[in-house]
């Protein structure tokens, strides 16, 4: 019986596992911003710091699902991203997002202002944000 349920538990664990590393990343606002939806490019561009329709919000360099964000959605890799933010935070034009240490904090801190946009692993997503674009 003990090894069963140590099996059981093992599944289970297992299963929960999985669940989270197949859930998706989701660009993320204030669940109090009445503004329509943006589109990708939008995103897009207030991700490269084109745009100042919002402030964005990062995850450390060293996240997976920051990798995953901008390569999919900005179709640039990590050094380029770099390379761009360094050169307007150089011009003083803009400054590079602020870095939140987890999908975690990037939410607390998206549904506190909504100025901020974010994105997250969905499985980060409460009440206090909304979903305005899903990562493909």
């Amino acid at each position: 019986m003990k090894r069963f349920n140590k099996i059981m538990i093992g599944a289970l664990l297992l299963t929960l596992a999985l669940s989270q590393a197949h859930a998706g990343i989701v660009v993320i606002v204030s669940a109090q911003r009445s503004a329509p939806a943006l589109s990708l490019e939008q995103i897009s561009r207030i991700f490269q710091g084109k745009s100042n329709l919002m402030t964005p919000v990062d995850l450390p360099r060293s996240s997976r699902i920051r990798h995953d964000f901008y390569s999919k959605v900005i179709a640039l890799d990590e050094a380029q991203v770099m390379a761009e933010w360094a050169r307007l935070v150089f011009t003083g034009k803009v400054q590079a997002p602020k870095q939140f240490a987890s999908g975690a904090e990037v939410v607390e801190a998206v549904a506190a202002d909504p100025t901020l946009i974010g994105y997250v692993d969905s499985s980060f997503v409460n009440m206090t944000v909304k979903v305005i674009y899903t990562v493909k």
